[in-house]
């Protein structure tokens, strides 16, 4: 074969396999014609361009992050706060994004990083220290990603959210202190609360120990006034079916139970008649 078509054949095959190119998933492309944009946001797939002519760059589409070191800033009461945050933005307009940082994604941090900065000073110095370290971080959050949004139009790019890691006291400032002291006076109160509402069940609980107390002792005596009663009464009826059966027996048997009383202790003095009743049995039998 002569020389000059395998150097043709070679040329054809560099022209072929330079007409064609891939994006791949995670990627978006953007097509250059000397130097001019000819097409922006090329999709994933196998794609064909001028060879020699036409030039292709890729970038990242996924979502990227920038992690920030932590700032300080003040409250709107000029108290200081050291806020550790991190941003999570995607390019949203590949021409504006090239056009803006040349489609260096370092470069576009770099110019994304005071502009988030800014917007979240801004956000704090309207609110009091207790709404930013207290607050709802979610509508926080909201606020953050919406207002940078507003500045960053002209890069090309877009911010999905935006996260605060933590917020700190600065060790050298007087707010460590006042805000100890606060927590310290809430706890105090909590604790107070607490006790007062425990004091007020203790005195519940005692109280109605004591009512149920005074209403089973007042059952119970009731009862017992009642067997008693009872009591009596059987013995009462006792002693008359006895007496109604022999009353003699019945009589000295009262009379024997009414001397033991007297006589109990052995120190009684009873002065009576001799012909006393209460005497007869002492006399003859009691005949």
């Amino acid at each position: 074969m002569k020389p000059s078509i395998l150097v043709g054949l070679a040329v054809l095959l560099l022209i072929g396999s330079g007409s064609f190119y891939k994006v791949d998933e995670s990627n978006v492309a953007i097509r250059f014609q000397f130097g001019r944009v000819v097409e922006t946001d090329i999709g994933p797939g196998l794609h064909f361009k001028i060879p020699l002519v036409q030039t292709v760059l890729a970038f990242d589409r996924r979502i990227l992050s920038l992690d920030s070191q932590p700032e300080r800033y003040l409250t709107f009461e000029k108290k200081d706060v050291n806020v550790d945050f991190f941003v999570k933005w995607k390019i949203d307009n590949v021409r504006g994004f090239y056009t803006a940082t040349g489609g260096i994604e370092a470069q576009a941090m770099q110019r994304l990083r005071p502009i988030v900065t800014e917007v979240i000073r801004n956000e704090i110095a309207q609110r009091k220290l207790q709404d930013v370290v207290s607050g709802e971080r979610g509508a926080l959050a909201e606020r953050f990603v919406e207002q940078a949004n507003l500045r960053l139009q002209d890069l090309g790019i877009k911010v999905v959210d935006v996260r605060i890691k933590r917020i700190d006291l600065p060790e050298d400032s007087e707010v460590i202190a006042s805000v100890f002291q606060r927590m310290r006076a809430e706890r105090k109160k909590v604790a107070n609360q607490l006790r007062a509402e425990g004091e007020e069940i203790s005195e519940t609980i005692r109280s109605d120990a004591d009512r149920q107390r005074v209403v089973l002792v007042a059952e119970a005596e009731r009862d017992a006034q009642r067997l008693r009663g009872e009591g009596d009464a059987q013995a009462a009826a006792l002693f008359a079916d006895a007496f109604g059966k022999d009353k003699d027996f019945y009589s000295f048997y009262r009379s024997m139970e009414a001397y033991r009383s007297v006589f109990a202790n052995g120190d009684n003095v009873m002065v009576l008649d001799k012909d006393s009743e209460f005497l007869r049995f002492f006399e003859d039998g009691g005949r």
